[in-house]
């Protein structure tokens, strides 16, 4: 099996462009003082990024390599996310979800980026950042709705219900 030497600026390029990507969503996260921030999720999608340009550069076009690299990936930033989540027992309220679903993605637009899936990547961001930005507003807005509704009875009280 030989190497499939992607030219070097080609490579270099997939690196920016995954650690830009990363960068926009820590930022986010940086914006709402979250702990992990534009570094943290720069340095997560670079270095998924570099796991698979590497690998394509020693073992070739080998799927079957490239696969068990963003296997691992997926599994290996899980534990990074984890780090992020706390669980406070008093106040019975669990943080750091999200952060952790961002690092997460920082890593997936990683792998993205280094196999040269500009398309994908770039959408996934553009709906990250959608969500990130808009998603929380939606969510209390949906729950003061929600809980509105079962302050006046639920869902016992509609029409189309029955016990």
């Amino acid at each position: 099996m030989s190497a499939v030497l992607i030219p070097l600026p080609d490579a270099l390029t997939n690196l920016v462009a995954a650690a830009l990507c990363g960068a926009l969503l820590g930022l986010n996260r940086q914006f709402h003082r979250k702990p992990a921030g534009l570094r943290t999720h720069a340095m997560v999608a670079l270095g998924a990024a570099l796991a698979v340009l590497t690998i394509s550069r020693v073992a070739g076009a080998d799927s079957g390599d490239v696969s068990r690299i963003m296997q691992g990936t997926v599994t290996g930033i899980g534990f990074i996310g984890a780090g992020v989540i706390i669980h406070h027992t008093e106040k019975d309220r669990v943080e750091g979800l999200t952060t952790a679903a961002s690092i997460w993605l920082a890593a997936m637009l990683g792998l993205a980026c280094g196999a040269g899936q500009w398309q994908l990547a770039g959408g996934a961001l553009v709906l990250a950042l959608v969500i990130l930005m808009f998603g929380g507003r939606l969510e209390k807005t949906l729950t003061r709705k929600l809980v509105s509704t079962e302050e006046r009875g639920g869902a016992a009280n509609d029409p189309g219900h029955t016990p």
